[in-house]
């Protein structure tokens, strides 16, 4: 990670514009390198992305990132991405770094904002394109036309980048567009600038924090996004045709889309996600224009955000004091220390493995620099944790809050994971043992429970262990919270039986506002068999006791 060390501050320059002492006082503006922010500091609350990182959590905290590099996985990525595990409010929030990413998905995001152009003149002969700076939502440019400012302050609210530059293209046709949106860097706002960067800076941290929220979707067909050549797939083409099932007894039309799907989700008034999840990928692209277009979705862009990446669970978890096995973040800068201080064996994990990839166990230290080295290539941090041997892990299901199901997932045979891939691309799995909600330990409802909430509403698989035996016994810690679980007739729901997939059309139902139609299988609790109802107020005990 670019320059990890606390640099001293420059002398401020009387004649320069400074940064005026904001309210709250809990400001902190985040760079890549503290020569990027050139502007004098006197409240001190500029820092390197480094610091940052090796800063201890205390109460929350207004982020700016202003980090030059913001991709997958660089600095400025996990600056926000540990700034929303702490707790902390961020622009720009992981979402809109994601969003950047898809660019063409992003031009076709603020398309609406070209009508707030049709007043701009023509650009001089000869001219097709203008650029523009956007500084916390206002442009050094309002002479083109009041319609710039106002489509910069739109963008701004749609996006939360605090600095961007505006792309527009002109045809004689169609007047002035938007061709393009990029993020920028401290570094690259131009010296004659600097008095409107500040006074954009300033007029910003004065703002209250505000979230937009979509408007709710008035119908309800649910689409299922699946792909049916995944060979791990969160669900297999016979779940989706039950579910479908279940769905038209509820009065829910169930069908299944693939990616090439996605201009076409509009006409949908729900989405469930069951592909395997990632943020640089076609599923998150879905999320986001599922909840860009008022539906409900499951899973939402925010979950798939903060559960792929295993960075984020740490601090969140830790944060909260949820018990977890022990767990360090490893740099380039830190690994040397670290090593020699870790415990064998011990297991190295990248931030968004998933079912079982990019997570090695490491038997000693010469192992533990070689595995390193080859996954610090693939990211800026890297997890390093005790390695904790059970001959199963706890899978507690989380829907909207409420337990969905619980499984007891078994090692592969004569393997440490619950999956073992082979080099040919093929792969064992351990057997599933699915388990009645009234069978299982409260303390591993209540950490599943307490870890999904963090992660926010919808639906979640939450990894425990309970240790067995030696100083530790009975002790729950929790591995990973999955945004995406497994649920497969026959396996997750063989203890809660029909519940599971009525209650799983019943989420989508009550975000969108709807019921079931007249006639359809009830959700009312009082119609249920006595065996769910006690499930079901065994959970909501569980829920109140953590609550």
């Amino acid at each position: 990670m670019p320059d990890c060390s606390t640099a001293a501050y420059p002398k401020p320059d009387r004649k320069s514009p400074t940064l005026r002492p904001p309210s709250p006082a809990d400001l902190v503006i985040v760079v890549e390198r503290r020569r990027d922010f050139r502007w004098p500091d006197p409240g001190g609350r500029v820092m390197t992305a480094g610091a940052y990182v090796a800063a201890t959590t205390g109460r929350p905290r207004r982020v700016i990132n202003l980090c030059r590099h913001a991709d997958y996985l660089s600095a400025g990525y996990y600056a926000s991405l540990l700034a929303e595990a702490r707790g902390d409010r961020v622009i720009p929030a992981l979402r809109t770094l994601a969003d950047f990413a898809g660019k063409a998905d992003l031009a076709d995001a603020v398309a609406d904002l070209n009508a707030g152009l049709v007043n701009l003149p023509p650009p001089p002969p000869g001219l097709t394109r203008h650029t523009a700076a956007v500084y916390f939502g206002r442009t050094p440019e309002p002479g083109l036309a009041p319609g710039l400012a106002d489509v910069a302050a739109r963008l701004f609210q749609r996006l939360d980048c605090p600095l961007m530059r505006l792309t527009l293209a002109h045809d004689d046709r169609a007047g002035w567009r938007i061709d393009g949106v990029a993020p920028l860097g401290p570094d690259a706002v131009p010296r004659d600038h600097d008095a409107f960067f500040l006074d954009a800076l300033d007029a910003y941290v004065r703002r209250r924090w505000q979230c937009p929220r979509g408007p709710a979707a008035p119908s309800f067909t649910l689409a299922v996004l699946h792909d049916p050549d995944d060979s791990l797939p969160p669900s297999k083409a016979a779940t989706l045709s039950h579910l479908a099932r279940v769905g038209a007894d509820l009065g829910v039309r169930v069908e299944v889309i693939g990616r090439r799907d996605y201009r076409h989700l509009a006409r949908f008034d729900g989405l469930f996600i069951r592909e395997t999840t990632a943020v640089p990928h076609h599923t998150f692209r879905f999320a986001r224009k599922a909840e860009a277009l008022g539906i409900p979705v499951v899973d939402d862009a925010t979950s798939i955000l903060r559960c792929t990446n295993k960075v984020y669970l740490a601090e969140a978890l830790a944060a909260h004091g949820v018990a977890t096995p022990r767990t360090r973040l490893v740099t380039r800068a830190t690994l040397a220390d670290l090593a020699a201080t870790q415990g064998f064996p011990a297991v190295l994990k990248v931030p968004d493995g998933a079912f079982s990839r990019g997570v090695e166990r490491v038997m000693d230290i010469d192992a533990f620099h070689r595995v390193a080295a080859r996954l610090l290539a693939r990211s800026e941090i890297i997890l390093a944790q005790e390695y904790l041997p059970t001959a199963f892990d706890w899978r507690v299901g989380v829907l909207g809050g409420e337990v969905l199901f619980v499984a007891q997932y078994h090692m592969c045979p004569r393997h440490w994971q619950i999956v073992r891939h082979g080099a040919d691309g093929s792969h064992d799995e351990g057997a599933t043992r699915a388990v009645a909600v009234a069978d299982t330990p409260p303390a591993v409802l209540a950490a599943a429970l307490t870890a999904a909430r963090l992660m926010g509403t919808g639906l979640y698989g939450v990894d425990l262990k309970q240790m067995v035996t030696g100083p530790r016994a009975g002790e729950v810690v929790v591995i990973e919270v999955n945004d995406n679980p497994n649920l497969d007739v026959g396996a997750e729901d063989r203890a809660a039986g029909s519940l599971l997939w009525r209650r799983v059309i019943g989420h989508f139902l009550t975000a969108a506002g709807r019921a079931p139609l007249p006639g359809s299988t009830s959700l009312s609790p009082a119609d249920l068999p006595l065996a769910e109802r006690a499930a079901l107020a065994r959970t909501a005990a569980v829920r109140a006791a953590v609550a």
